[in-house]
C-alpha cells in the first residue's frame, strides 16, 4: 500500500469529505484512505491492492466453509451463527482449496467485517466472472432482512452464502466471488437526472440505429439474437451439464468446449430459453458508464416473464467508456429460465441499469490499467476460459 492520507476536512455541513459529494458510493481512493486508517471494513490478514476496484472492494472468503441444508436468512432477532446451528450439515477446509459441488449451498465467514458509521451502508454483487460460471452467491449480514444489504452502522461479521448452480468450482481461502460498494448516505437518481446525464454523456449506443434510450425505473437494455460483424451468428452459449470443475483463480485455463455449447443466430431472430439451462446472451446495446457514476442492473420484473437475468449486476464506473467516444461495451447477461421454456425475441428489453453518482471520480476508470477482463466487450465467456 502508498504511503497513509488524511481525508479531506469536513465540508460546511459537517459531513465527512468524502469528494466533491458528501453522498455517494465511495471510489478506489476514498475507499483505500479509509482500510489504510482501519475505518469502515477490518480484516483478519492485511488487504491487497487488487482488492479495490473502481467503486467497490473484493470481499474474500476465509479458511472454512459450512455445508448446510437450504439457504436462509438471519432476520432482525439472530445472527448467522445462531440459524447456521439449525441448517449446518458438515464442515469444508478451504485452506488447501475445495471443491464445492453444483446444487449445494454453503455458508463462508469472510475475511473481512464491517464497522460501518452511521450514514455508511453497504451493497454486495458477484463478481462478474463469478456470475459467468452460474455460481449464485449472495451476502448475508447478522440481523439481516435481505440479502447483499449492510444497513447503515452495522458492527459484525459478513458471509458468503454461495451455491453453484451448473459447474462444480474449486475455492480455496482468498478466493473473490463477490464485491462491496459502501455508500454515503443515500443519494436519489431520478429518470430525469438519468436523461441529462445521456445528454451530457450518451449511455448506449446501437450500430446503425438512432433514436432516444427506453428511460423509466432505469435505463432499458434489449436482447440481441441476430449476432453482428464481430460475433458472425453466434448469440450466446448454453452450458453443458457433467462438465469437470472450475478453479475460480486459474485464468484462460479452460477449453470453452468442454463446458459451452455455442448458439446460432435463426432466421426469426428468437430462442428458446429450456427451464434449468443456464445461457450467457449478450445486450443488443453497447454501454458506457461515466467516470463518475456506477450502475446496477434491477431485479427480475415477473411482469416479462419467467426467467432470470444478470447475477452479476454491477457495472463500474469507466466501463465501455472513452472520453469523445460512443460507448464500446455490450452488457454480458447471464440468464435463466424458471418453470416454463419462454421465447425471446430479438430487441426485447430484458432488464434495466439503475444509476447512481459516486461522491468523486476515482483516479482510475474500469480498464484503465487494472487489470479488467470484460473493458469493450461483445459475447465474451468468464475469464476462466481461452477465447474460444
Amino acid at each position: 500500500m502508498a504511503a497513509t492520507l488524511e481525508l479531506p476536512p469536513k465540508n460546511e455541513n459537517g459531513d465527512e469529505g468524502y469528494g466533491r459529494f458528501s453522498t455517494g458510493i465511495l471510489p478506489s481512493h476514498v475507499l483505500k484512505r479509509l482500510l489504510e486508517q482501519g475505518r469502515e471494513i477490518l480484516a483478519e490478514e492485511p488487504f491487497l491492492p487488487g482488492q479495490i476496484q473502481p467503486a467497490s472492494l473484493d470481499l474474500r472468503l476465509g479458511p472454512v466453509a459450512y455445508r448446510v441444508r437450504a439457504s436462509f436468512l438471519p432476520g432482525p432477532a439472530a445472527t448467522v451463527a445462531d440459524k447456521l446451528k439449525t441448517v449446518f450439515m458438515h464442515e469444508v477446509d478451504l485452506s488447501d482449496g475445495a471443491v464445492l459441488e453444483a446444487g449445494c449451498v454453503y455458508i463462508v465467514p469472510l475475511l473481512e467485517r464491517a464497522e460501518f458509521s452511521a450514514r455508511i451502508s453497504g451493497g454486495a454483487n458477484p463478481k462478474s466472472s463469478t456470475g459467468r460460471i452460474d455460481v449464485f452467491t449472495r451476502l448475508i449480514t447478522d440481523y439481516a432482512p435481505s440479502f447483499d444489504r449492510v444497513a447503515a452502522g452495522y458492527h459484525g461479521p459478513l458471509y458468503a452464502e454461495i451455491c453453484p448452480q451448473t459447474f462444480p468450482v474449486l475455492v480455496r481461502k482468498g478466493s473473490r466471488l463477490n464485491q462491496l460498494r459502501i455508500r454515503s448516505g443515500s443519494p436519489g437518481f431520478t429518470d430525469t437526472a438519468l436523461r441529462r446525464l445521456h445528454e451530457a454523456t450518451p449511455l448506449v449506443f446501437v450500430d446503425g440505429e438512432g433514436g432516444e434510450p427506453n428511460i423509466d425505473g432505469g435505463l432499458a437494455l434489449s436482447i440481441d439474437l441476430r449476432g453482428d460483424a464481430d460475433a458472425g451468428k453466434r448469440i450466446g452459449f448454453r452450458a453443458k451439464k457433467h462438465t469437470g470443475l472450475i478453479d475460480v483463480d486459474r485464468v484462460g485455463a479452460l477449453d470453452p468446449a468442454d463446458y459451452w455449447e455455442p448458439i446460432e443466430a435463426n432466421p426469426r431472430g428468437d430462442m428458446v430459453l429450456d427451464p434449468d439451462e443456464f445461457y450467457i446472451l449478450v445486450s443488443r446495446e453497447k454501454v458506457a458508464i461515466p467516470p463518475d457514476h456506477a450502475a446496477e442492473m434491477v431485479p427480475f420484473n415477473p411482469l416479462v416473464g419467467e426467467f432470470r437475468v444478470h447475477y452479476a449486476g454491477f457495472f463500474d464506473p469507466g466501463f465501455g467508456y472513452a472520453a469523445g467516444q460512443p460507448p464500446s461495451a455490450r452488457g454480458v447477461l447471464e440468464v435463466r429460465s424458471r418453470e416454463v421454456p419462454f421465447i425471446l425475441d430479438h430487441g426485447q428489453v430484458i432488464g434495466r441499469l439503475v444509476f447512481e453518482r459516486l461522491t468523486d471520480p476515482p483516479p482510475e476508470g474500469y480498464g484503465e490499467g487494472l487489470g479488467s477482463n470484460y473493458q469493450r466487450q461483445g459475447l465474451k465467456l468468464s475469464k476462466h476460459f481461452r477465447s474460444p
